[in-house]
């Protein structure tokens, strides 16, 4: 509980000194919270079934992009193409999943390093495919996606027939809040909370306090463990469409490589571990995080007389929270290791 605390304390003391406008601070985080909070939530599920905080999710963003860039190849817009999108990056991202999944059984009790060194592979083989084959041996149908020598995809791609059609869809009339991404998101944590109340919700609890006990249980760890990494992969490659249609471009290359970073940030911050979290965390972390990046480049301005300052301590915040935690939870670990051998 304490470092949610701490941070509570610095984002107060960042928001006196920035003199940010409550209005305008208020918008910002609800925009922020709607476009963030799935890509949190999908690290919850590999963090209860004992596999540690998930960078593997950077797959689970290619997975949403790919689903992007087919839709926008096709010129398939608006709400229909959102959806389009959301069921064309399924079945790639439960593929990715199960591969992550099938390699973090051969790393058990490294997979938060195998999962993060997995998602810099990937970006290594997605880079080939939209720098080399893209518009070479991929076809592309749209060439407003290529670049001028008709290899490759553009480093920017504007997604204006999707902008912004989940957070206006049906309640743009009455609001310009992104109401029905908020329905999204509240369906996805309300079908979190009952999934873990299932008989494979509670296997995943059991596998993720002991391995050994579950396995003599009856329980199939390798499979449980499989299932969690190709839900986490799902939510992320959603949160990523989520997320890129608010913004209304796609980075093609850079967009999914932050991804695990902030994510994994975020919910450190709300106070989880690398053993224990829940939709509350995800819920803190992400809006404390997020209110931590409004508010820091203009309060280190105003301390300092540099904006630049902000900037270096949102990066510093983001590397140190990630480090911290696995210290802390590292020196458990050998603290209860040292108690039982001494007993």
């Amino acid at each position: 509980m304490m470092v949610p605390i701490v941070f509570l304390v610095l984002c107060l003391g960042g928001f006196f000194l920035s003199g940010l406008p409550v209005n305008f601070l208020f918008n910002e985080m609800v925009f922020r919270l709607s476009r963030n909070l799935i890509l949190v939530l999908s690290l919850i599920i590999p963090v209860i079934s004992g596999m540690g905080l998930n960078f593997g999710i950077v797959l689970g963003a290619m997975a949403g992009q790919i689903g992007l860039i087919i839709i926008m190849n096709y010129n398939i817009g608006g709400i229909g193409g959102l959806f389009l999108a959301l069921l064309l990056s399924t079945p790639v991202a439960i593929f990715f999943g199960y591969l992550v999944g099938k390699v973090l059984n051969k790393a058990k009790g490294k997979e938060m390093i195998t999962s993060m060194i997995l998602g810099f592979f990937a970006n290594g083989i997605y880079q080939l495919v939209f720098i080399v084959l893209a518009g070479r041996i991929i076809p592309f149908s749209n060439p407003n996606m290529l670049m001028s020598t008709g290899t490759g995809l553009r480093n920017t791609i504007d997604l204006n027939i999707v902008r912004k059609s989940f957070d206006g869809f049906i309640f743009s009339g009455i609001t310009s809040y992104p109401i029905f991404t908020f329905i999204i998101t509240i369906l996805l944590f309300v079908g979190l909370y009952f999934f873990l109340k299932t008989k494979l919700g509670q296997e995943m609890r059991a596998v993720g306090q002991s391995m050994h006990i579950a396995s003599v249980s009856g329980i199939d760890v390798d499979r449980t463990r499989i299932i969690s990494i190709i839900i986490s992969t799902v939510l992320a490659a959603w949160g990523q469409i989520i997320y890129l249609q608010n913004m209304g471009t796609l980075n093609t290359y850079n967009n999914h490589e932050q991804v695990g970073l902030f994510a994994v940030a975020s919910l450190l911050i709300g106070g989880a571990s690398v053993d224990k979290a829940s939709w509350k965390e995800a819920f803190i972390g992400t809006f404390l995080f997020h209110l931590l990046f409004i508010i820091s480049p203009l309060a280190g301005q105003n301390l300092m007389g540099n904006a630049q300052i902000g900037e270096y301590f949102r990066v510093f915040i983001a590397y140190g929270v990630i480090g911290v935690a696995l210290l802390l939870h590292a020196w458990e670990k050998n603290k209860a290791i040292t108690q039982l051998s001494d007993i």
